[in-house]
């Protein structure tokens, strides 16, 4: 689960990390006194999407030359009158893609004099099964673009999970970041602080980008991006009312309400799949047919005739697809269980579209029996690779 800018700062502030003051505003009225509030001289006006780039971006309907999704200002009059540029309107981040996304909120912050600019992050390192540190003095920039043009400017390293923070990683971020006296001592705390807070709230990522050091010597974090492990949900009810359900899509949040495991993608094959490889299998055996997948979707091994409704309904509801691909391999899940779920969704909400249905495992005979006795148009495969060439074949037929 992502959050905006303004709710990550918030919840770092409650350990103790030192972040700028500001205030969200869903209004322009709220904008203003956000700005009222923190009385200047230096106002920070901030797009709240998720998305990365935001200052670089650029706003549908505005000129070339217009400013992007982060403006510094320096009156209450200019506060109000980029917040009525900026709210209601498409950003598009090089994050985005080119649809945008529609900046609803903004955070209004108090304007921070830089004397240099860092980028730190902690996230998940599977391969170690660690918490990885990733440092640069590349602060403000893509990490991406770092790493492939001046790799040697990132320092990386990881905390033992049965151990914690030891006095020797502030010293291993203070070195990467060419922190001295104070500095050092501030980066050492800093550094148990996100790491703290990282753990405790079950985060997969936390990137502070940029990290400054302020004209008086203090560290800040200017901007944070935070992700949790959405399976760690149900231990903090306390972040529920972080999500932000405007910047997800419809069909994921439907999706989710019903245990499936579903991402949107821009093809037109629709998949409904039973395990994550299989499914990735799927996209991939698909693309390799000349054509691109509409989704990922895992019903899962548990796979019941309801969520196997559901899941050939979240696939209808996407006016990009074209045909749908149903790959099943009979495990724990039955194959007549999830016929018998493919027809009673087609029944309710009808087929418009081409559908390729393969059943191998567990009772496949029964479930091709099944689909064939049902009256319903569908194509039978033998296999995978039989099953994506028909579905490509039969779309482009049209």
């Amino acid at each position: 689960m992502n959050i905006h800018e303004h709710q990550a700062k918030a919840v770092l502030a409650e350990f103790g990390v030192a972040v700028p003051r500001g205030f969200a505003a869903f209004t322009v009225d709220e904008a203003v006194d956000a700005a009222n509030k923190l009385g200047g001289p230096v106002f920070v006006v901030k797009s709240q999407i998720h998305a990365g780039g935001r200052g670089k971006g650029r706003f549908e309907g505005l000129g070339p030359d217009a400013k992007g999704g982060v403006r510094v200002v320096k009156s209450v009059d200019e506060v109000k009158t980029n917040a009525q540029e900026m709210l209601g309107r498409v950003l598009v981040t090089h994050q985005t893609g080119p649809k945008g996304k529609q900046v609803n909120r903004l955070y209004i912050e108090e304007g921070a004099a830089i004397a240099k600019e860092f980028y730190l992050s902690l996230l998940v390192d599977r391969e170690t099964s660690r918490v990885s540190v990733v440092a640069s003095t590349e602060g403000g920039m893509n990490i991406e673009d770092v790493a492939h043009e001046t790799p040697e400017k990132i320092t990386t390293f990881s905390i033992d999970p049965a151990t914690g923070i030891w006095p020797h990683h502030g010293l291993i971020l203070a070195k990467a970041l060419n922190l001295s006296g104070d500095l050092q001592k501030q980066a050492s705390k800093l550094l148990g602080q996100l790491y703290r807070a990282f753990c405790e709230k079950d985060m997969s990522m936390l990137e502070v980008n940029p990290l400054i050091v302020t004209a008086d010597d203090q560290l800040r974090v200017l901007d944070a991006k935070v992700s949790f492990d959405s399976n760690a949900m149900y231990r903090h009810p306390e972040l529920k009312p972080l999500r932000d359900e405007s910047e997800e899509d419809a069909k994921e949040i439907e999706a989710s309400k019903h245990d499936l495991s579903y991402i949107a993608l821009d093809g037109d094959i629709g998949c409904m799949v039973n395990g994550a490889g299989l499914a990735m299998a799927t996209m991939d055996i698909i693309k390799l047919y000349g054509m691109e997948p509409a989704n990922f979707l895992d019903v899962g091994g548990g796979a019941t005739q309801e969520k196997v409704t559901e899941a050939f309904k979240i696939i209808m509801a996407d006016p990009n697809v074209k045909g749908i691909l149903v790959n099943i391999f009979g495990g724990i899940a039955r194959c007549d269980t999830l016929a018998e779920g493919v027809v009673a969704a087609v029944k309710e909400v009808g087929l418009k579209v081409p559908l390729v249905v393969r059943l191998e495992g567990t009772n496949a005979e029964l479930g091709k029996k099944i689909i064939r006795e049902s009256g319903l148009n569908v194509i039978p495969a033998n296999d995978l690779s039989d099953g994506a060439e028909k579905i490509v074949a039969a779309v482009r037929a049209g």
